[in-house]
């Protein structure tokens, strides 16, 4: 967003201000890449199957103990050691394979 605010000083100020505010935020821009790149460069990266656990599901055909449940548009085998029918909601819990590992989620 710096280097928009650096072009926009350099062509809308007066002759010898221009330069000036472009000379001043373009070292700010800069900061601000190096700390984006600091900040990112330690996140875990969150792809894959991992990223369902603690999301909610629906029951598509019922889990007693195994199914299959509803995610985001795709359908995944399921185990449900507390038991759900067709159509109910569910968290999942964790990933044992390809398998997920889900709960009721209680109403309320």
């Amino acid at each position: 967003m710096l280097i928009v605010l650096a072009f926009l000083l350099l062509f809308l100020l007066p002759t010898p201000w221009n330069l000036v505010g472009f000379l001043v935020v373009i070292p700010l821009w800069i900061l601000e890449l190096l700390a984006w790149n600091r900040s990112m460069k330690n996140r875990r990266k969150a792809v894959g199957a991992e990223t369902l656990i603690g999301r909610e599901a629906v029951v598509m055909t019922a889990c007693q103990p195994r199914g299959q449940v509803r995610i985001g548009g795709e359908i995944w085998e399921a185990r449900c050691a507390a038991g759900a029918v067709e159509g109910d909601a569910v968290r999942v819990l964790d990933l044992d394979g390809l398998t997920l590992i889900v709960e009721p989620v209680l109403p309320g």
